[in-house]
C-alpha cells in the first residue's frame, strides 16, 4: 500500500465538509461574499469560521424535475469539491440551479461546475 493515510483522507468528502442545517445555508444566502454565476448554474461563496471549506447545494423540483437528473448534478458537483477542497480557503458555497437544464448535457454541467471553482481558487 504505497499510498499514505493522509493523500486518501484529503481527497475525501466528509460529512464535517458539508452544511447540514438550515441556519448555515441562510448565513451564505443572507450575506454572501461573492456570487458566480454560469448560464445554468450559480455559486454563494462566504468565508467560513470553520477551518474547512463546506459546501451546500439547493436544486429545486422545479428547476430540475428528476431525481436523476438532481442527483446527477449533485454527484458531479461533490466530485468536483472533493478533488478541489484542498486548493479553496475556508469558504462555505452554496450551489443553485438558476434556470431549467433540460437541453443541458452532463458535459456542459461539468464545464460550468469547473468554471465556478476555478473563479473561487483564483480569489
Amino acid at each position: 500500500m504505497p499510498k499514505s493515510v493522509s493523500a486518501i483522507h484529503a481527497a475525501s468528502f466528509t460529512k464535517e465538509q458539508r452544511l447540514l442545517t438550515p441556519a448555515a445555508f441562510r448565513e451564505v444566502f443572507d450575506a454572501p461574499e461573492r456570487k458566480l454565476h454560469q448560464s445554468h448554474l450559480m455559486a454563494f461563496v462566504k468565508p467560513s469560521a470553520h477551518g474547512k471549506p463546506r459546501i451546500g447545494m439547493a436544486i429545486t423540483k422545479r428547476k430540475v424535475p428528476t431525481a436523476v437528473a438532481r442527483n446527477l448534478i449533485k454527484r458531479h458537483i461533490r466530485e468536483q469539491f472533493r478533488t478541489k477542497a484542498f486548493k479553496i480557503e475556508n469558504k462555505d458555497i452554496v450551489f443553485i440551479v438558476k434556470k431549467s437544464l433540460k437541453d443541458v448535457n452532463s458535459e456542459e454541467i461539468k464545464n460550468q461546475i469547473s468554471n465556478i471553482f476555478k473563479k473561487i481558487e483564483k480569489k
